[in-house]
């Protein structure tokens, strides 16, 4: 009897030990890795930039990287783009920069008589917007309808755009002249913001080799396409299908309804930053091979999904508290559903 009640407990430690995943996420897996290996072949030391450039791009969302000149903000945004067998295009953002310059405008075809309508650079699959912040409000604000619906309006005819499409934004954190600040809604349409650091120096003795080796080459020549669109919608699809448990959606509430009610913050983050943390979220586990996500994963994207979504009280703000001080000291006062 004692033999036979064992059996089967046995039977179900196997299968929980040796599960098969329910998403199959060999290609994505293998995508990714492809991508990492293009962009390693130039960037040097970048690897948490490049992964949540990848997360951002899985999870169909905008990207904001912020960090002083000469640390590849740009190199890096394009050779991404390169990895990807999809249209580019890039905008150097300035003060007297329209919005006609980024969206299109219509033209008047002296043939027929009627208005055509001229696309911007805006229509493209990935667009790098260089130092965002340098464009005024008008401009800034011309971005607002297609980074979220993925369609702009002009003259009242819709123009949508073609699948996939992201916007990866530069800015300069240091220098303020000549700068306007992003405002809270635009700030907010962004998945993530990436702060870029200085390179160690063994990482910056690999950059000044591969400059070296690659004599007078542009970046550029070293990077092959990984994804095509077709590919890419594939994997997207993936994504959609890992599971979040009922407990890890009231834990991701939890801690987003926190920024809300935080004393040293004066504006806490929307619903919108909950839905990004679950997107991001299932990304991380699918890139590590799981098809549920679990606490760590939602961990790993709180500081770039909401570190730009929340404010500082200017009494904290003064003392020297950064936002994520303020997201650890929330982190910890949640507790880790299991």
């Amino acid at each position: 009897m004692e033999n036979e009640e064992i059996q089967p407990k046995e039977e179900i430690q196997n299968e929980e030990l040796n599960f098969s995943s329910r998403v199959p996420l060999e290609e994505l897996r293998y995508s990714v890795e492809k991508l990492k290996e293009q962009l390693a072949k130039v960037i040097v030391g970048q690897d948490e930039f490049v992964e949540l450039l990848i997360v951002g791009l899985l999870s169909n969302g905008h990207v904001l990287i912020e960090g002083v000149p000469g640390v590849a903000k740009t190199v890096t945004a394009k050779l991404f783009a390169k990895s990807l067998e999809t249209g580019f295009s890039r905008i150097q953002f300035t003060p007297d920069l329209m919005p006609s310059d980024v969206l299109g405008t219509s033209v008047l075809n002296m043939k027929n008589s009627e208005f055509e309508f001229k696309p911007g650079p805006v229509f493209s699959n990935v667009i790098l917007i260089d130092e965002i912040n340098r464009a005024p409000a008008k401009t800034q604000a011309a971005l607002f309808e297609v980074m979220e619906e993925r369609q702009i309006t002009i003259d009242g005819k819709k123009h949508t755009m073609e699948a996939p499409f992201m916007v990866l934004a530069t800015q300069n954190p240091i220098e303020q002249e000549g700068t306007y600040a992003l405002p809270e809604a635009q700030l907010d349409r962004f998945l993530f913001k990436i702060e870029v650091g200085y390179p160690s120096e063994e990482d910056e003795v690999k950059i000044l080799q591969s400059h070296h080796e690659r004599k007078g080459r542009l970046p550029e020549a070293n990077i092959e396409p990984v994804l095509n669109p077709e590919q890419l919608n594939n994997l997207k699809t993936q994504i959609h299908e890992i599971i979040v448990e009922e407990k890890l959606l009231t834990y991701i509430a939890q801690l987003v309804g926190k920024t809300r009610q935080h004393p040293h913050l004066y504006l806490g983050a929307s619903p919108r930053a909950s839905i990004a943390v679950m997107n991001a979220s299932k990304a991380f586990a699918a890139i590590n091979g799981r098809d549920f996500v679990i606490p760590e994963d939602i961990k790993r994207t709180l500081n770039p999904v909401l570190g730009h979504r929340i404010i500082l009280s200017p009494d904290r703000e003064m003392e020297g508290m950064t936002t994520k001080n303020v997201i650890e000291m929330i982190t910890q006062s949640v507790e880790i559903p299991r």
